[in-house]
C-alpha cells in the first residue's frame, strides 16, 4: 500500500488558522508562524475579555445605582441593605435600569429601602 503524505492535512489547517487571522496587519495574516501566534493569544485574551466583561458591567451598574442612590439620600450600601431587610430581590441590572429610566419608581424603592433600615 502506498504512503500517504501529509501535505494535504497540513494546509488545511494551515488554511483554518490563516482565516481565523484574517484582518491582521502584515505578515500576522500572511505567514503560518506567526499568524498562529497571534491567533492563539487573541482567542486567550477573547476568553479573559467575555469574563473582564461581566465584572465590567456589574461596576457601571453599581456606579448608577449609587448615583441615583445618593440623590435620594443613600448611599449605595445603605440602599442595598434596606433593600435586603425589606425582602426585595432585584438584581443589580435592573436596578440600574430603573435609575437610569425609571427615576420615580428608584425613589419609590429607595423610600422602602429607607423605611426598612429604619
Amino acid at each position: 500500500m502506498a504512503r500517504i503524505k501529509g501535505g494535504l492535512n497540513a494546509k488545511k489547517r494551515h488554511n483554518r488558522t490563516l482565516k481565523l487571522a484574517k484582518g491582521y496587519r502584515g505578515a500576522r495574516s500572511k505567514q503560518y508562524r506567526i499568524a498562529k501566534q497571534s491567533v492563539m493569544r487573541a482567542l486567550a485574551s477573547s476568553y479573559a475579555g467575555r469574563k473582564q466583561k461581566k465584572r465590567q458591567f456589574r461596576q457601571l451598574w453599581i456606579a448608577r445605582i449609587n448615583a441615583a442612590a445618593r440623590m435620594n439620600g443613600l448611599s449605595y450600601s445603605k440602599m442595598m441593605h434596606g433593600l435586603k431587610v425589606a425582602n426585595i430581590d432585584i438584581n443589580r441590572k435592573m436596578l440600574a435600569e430603573l435609575a437610569v429610566n425609571d427615576a420615580e419608581g428608584f425613589k419609590a424603592l429607595a423610600e422602602i429601602a429607607k423605611k426598612a433600615i429604619a
